[in-house]
């Protein structure tokens, strides 16, 4: 039954109405090369069970995208009979569309600020391989690479984003501290054949007391370095690499780092992101972790199912472990080569149920919930939309006095200042929500 068809109304079952503004989305996949493939993907059980399509078990399913965004824009589903049971012919327009026709359902305050439109963009990701050594733009830098370059930056905004484990999840984020960065240069010599001793040997010369700005300077040359060298001398100095470090299986044992260039290698053969990746923080997160990421910040997803969720952007600048454009020059040049391991979010509890994440971003919040069967919870009404995802389970969702049945590969519109209480159905429902930062409401 669809979420915007409601079970009952004031108890009685007869009786169907329609919750207002509260709607069911079908929602966009992208079949992306890293993703897994068919059943073993998360995106693909849920896809299936969102859209009634049958995944073809060669296909690999990357990423379900919910929001408005042109490159893989939701879908709101109009159901002619309600309470069917196979609710009727279906009439779908794209959720933008809707919403810029219904500015209500944003709140004034997300408006005023970001116009008929969601602010953020919602995904859900199976990673199999590693995705591209990357990095999104700051507002100025969105605008400039939109303007001169629309067909491969597809719009002028800004792209922060934070990625919640649902399973364990693997990443490499930001560049690792000034010691370790020393022990990496000292301990891979195919790096300085690389960028040449004269660049390699400034890390040893630079200290904490020459400032930060100095130190990153040193960084950005030699990373620029690296990433610049050319393709047959990279793929030459790769491969030594990759000998050395299986002759040396023979007698130590290879750190996790190690290990996992060596697994690069093997999904990308020669490429200068295979040998990149010690310059950066090896991240592992246990399920309920999360990992924010910050405009001009490198990072790369390696393996592992969470969800995602950012401005509303699709920006990326790639450099390294990819078969898609590179811009390596406009990444180099923008990253802030800070230094140091990521903060990690575990969440604080809203309710005993309900876990929220809060990255330092006005455009979004993300809450996770897990709901044994009979227990109830509440998720505050706030001034602005919502957007959930139900992953696994049953429940009903109940605002006022109309409730409606959810079931896994739901994903569901909620106007602002609704407050939602679900009560699980089945052994456990686990949702995930996402919304613009209560802290942007606290906010005048």
């Amino acid at each position: 039954m669809g979420a915007d068809a409601i079970q009952t109304n004031g108890g009685d079952p007869a009786k169907l109405t329609v919750v207002e503004g509260i709607k069911r989305l079908r929602c966009a996949v992208k079949n992306y090369e890293w993703g897994k493939l068919g059943h073993d993907s998360l995106v693909a059980r849920l896809h299936e069970a969102n859209s009634g399509n049958r995944v073809d078990p060669a296909v690999p399913h990357a990423e379900l995208w919910m929001g408005t965004h042109e490159s893989g824009p939701s879908h709101v589903v109009k159901e002619e009979e309600l309470g069917s049971g196979h609710g009727g012919s279906e009439c779908m327009v794209t959720l933008k569309s809707w919403v810029s026709d219904n500015p209500d359902v944003l709140g004034s305050r997300a408006v005023d600020k970001w116009g008929c439109d969601l602010p953020f963009l919602f995904k859900l990701l199976s990673v199999t391989e590693a995705l591209s050594i990357q990095a999104h733009p700051n507002r100025a830098l969105a605008e400039k690479l939109h303007r001169e370059e629309p067909l491969l930056y597809r719009d002028a905004n800004h792209k922060p984003e934070i990625a919640l484990a649902i399973t364990p999840f693997q990443a490499l984020c930001g560049f690792v501290s000034l010691k370790e960065l020393r022990e990496v240069i000292a301990n891979v010599p195919e790096i300085t054949e690389l960028v040449g001793s004269k660049a390699a040997d400034e890390i040893f010369t630079v200290n904490e007391k020459d400032g930060d700005e100095s130190i990153k300077s040193v960084v950005r040359l030699i990373f620029t370095q690296l990433m610049s060298a050319s393709n047959n001398e990279t793929k030459r100095v790769i491969s030594e690499m990759k000998m050395r470090l299986i002759t040396e299986t023979n007698h130590r044992e290879l750190s996790e780092k190690e290990k996992l260039i060596l697994e690069l290698e093997k999904q990308y053969p020669g490429d200068v992101g295979v040998i990149s990746a010690f310059f950066f923080n090896y991240v592992k997160l246990n399920p309920g972790e999360a990992l924010y990421l910050d405009a001009d910040e490198p990072h790369a997803y390696i393996s592992g199912d969470c969800v995602e969720c950012m401005a509303a952007s699709d920006n990326v600048v790639r450099a390294g472990l990819t078969p898609k454009h590179r811009d390596v020059q406009t990444l180099c040049s923008m990253l802030t080569y800070k230094l140091g391991y990521p903060e990690i979010l575990k969440g604080f509890p809203l309710t005993p149920y309900i876990t929220r994440y809060l990255p330092p971003f006005d455009e979004f919040e993300v809450d996770h919930c897990d709901l044994p069967t009979g227990k109830s919870t509440i998720f505050p009404a706030i001034p602005g939309p919502s957007v959930y995802l139900v992953i696994e389970g049953t429940g009903k969702l109940q605002t006022g006095s109309s409730q409606l049945l959810v079931n896994r590969g739901d994903v569901l519109f909620v106007p602002a200042h609704n407050e939602i209480q679900v009560t699980g159905e089945s052994d456990v429902i686990k949702l995930y929500r996402a919304g613009v930062s209560s802290r942007f409401f606290q906010t005048l």
